[in-house]
């Protein structure tokens, strides 16, 4: 029976597809039971619907056969239109089975009991039990497709070899798969970026470790001078490294030794003070030489000719 189903020709894919629709009603069945809560009687009208529909479908798909081939084909031509009209004759019928299960669940819920859907189910479940390709089936479809006098290859196109697929199962496998190979070569780069990285960090610290930083030798204190500076007063310096652009460019050399400024203090000029309050007087002091601050006669002047006595009291 195994092998029977998955029979890699044409004619075993397409009985491949007709049976995986054979269990569809059982869940469809289990739903509306839960929607109608367990009740079997419904509306004379529901279940008389849901049985028409049924005959309808069933009567079609006895009488519906596969169109005539057309006259003057070869044989290799003959083969695959015969081949694909037998596919849309065999899908037609499973479409036809599925319609009555889908009309009689709506009929049971609308008349709230099971009978719609059972009779439904009763004159369905054989529509699809005639699209199996058998080879009753084959061969009144071989007959119709011959009626104008063409031979219709359609034993030798069924014959021929295909894949073991599912209607839905197979492309749900296939996208998942894709998902996957798409998913670990993703991870593969982000982990080959991520050594490239590491690596790249590992090369900047030997690095390092070989070329360390140049750091200046503190100056010797000399006595009376401040620290840092040498007997000369002088502050030492260290060469830096120039850029690859000032290379072999005299006018970038930094100097050894950098003169450190001192005020010159003169006898009678004290020491300006440092700090805050050193700047806060010698501000007040450039103010006194410059005149002062403005003169009481300028600021009547600007306030206009009133008299300094106060005004007078209203009171009694």
């Amino acid at each position: 029976m195994i092998d029977f189903v998955l029979q890699p020709t044409q004619e075993g894919e397409l009985r491949r597809r007709v049976l995986f629709w054979l269990p569809a009603p059982i869940p469809v069945l289990g739903l509306v039971y839960l929607m109608v809560g367990g009740t079997f009687s419904a509306a004379g009208w529901t279940i008389l619907l849901a049985a028409s529909v049924g005959v309808g479908t069933m009567l079609l798909a006895m009488l519906v056969q596969p169109t005539p081939l057309p006259e003057g084909l070869a044989p290799p031509v003959s083969a695959r239109r015969s081949l694909h009209r037998f596919r849309q004759f065999t899908q037609l019928r499973v479409a036809l089975a599925l319609v009555p299960m889908v009309i009689g669940a709506a009929a049971a819920v609308a008349g709230g009991g099971m009978y719609p859907l059972f009779a439904a189910l009763a004159l369905a479940w054989p529509q699809l039990l005639l699209a199996v390709p058998t080879f009753f089936t084959i061969t009144k479809a071989r007959r119709a497709m011959e009626a104008w006098g063409t031979t219709a290859y359609l034993w030798h196109a069924l014959s021929r070899p295909a894949r073991v697929t599912w209607p839905v199962a197979t492309p749900l496998a296939r996208s998942y798969r894709a998902w996957r190979a798409d998913r670990d070569r993703r991870l593969a780069q982000q982990k080959e970026q991520d050594q490239q990285q590491e690596k790249a960090w590992q090369e900047a610290v030997r690095e390092e470790k070989l070329n360390p930083t140049e750091t200046a030798a503190p100056a010797p204190e000399a006595s009376g001078g401040e620290p840092g500076t040498g007997e000369s007063g002088l502050q030492r310096t260290r060469k830096l490294h120039a850029l690859p652009e000032e290379t072999g460019n005299e006018d970038n050399e930094p100097t050894a030794l950098l003169p450190k400024p001192e005020p010159a203090a003169s006898e009678g000029t004290p020491a300006p003070a440092t700090g805050t309050r050193g700047t806060v007087n010698r501000a007040a002091r450039q103010i006194l030489e410059q005149g002062g601050a403005l003169g009481l006669g300028v600021r009547r002047r600007r306030r206009g000719p009133h008299t300094t006595r106060p005004p007078r009291s209203n009171k009694p």
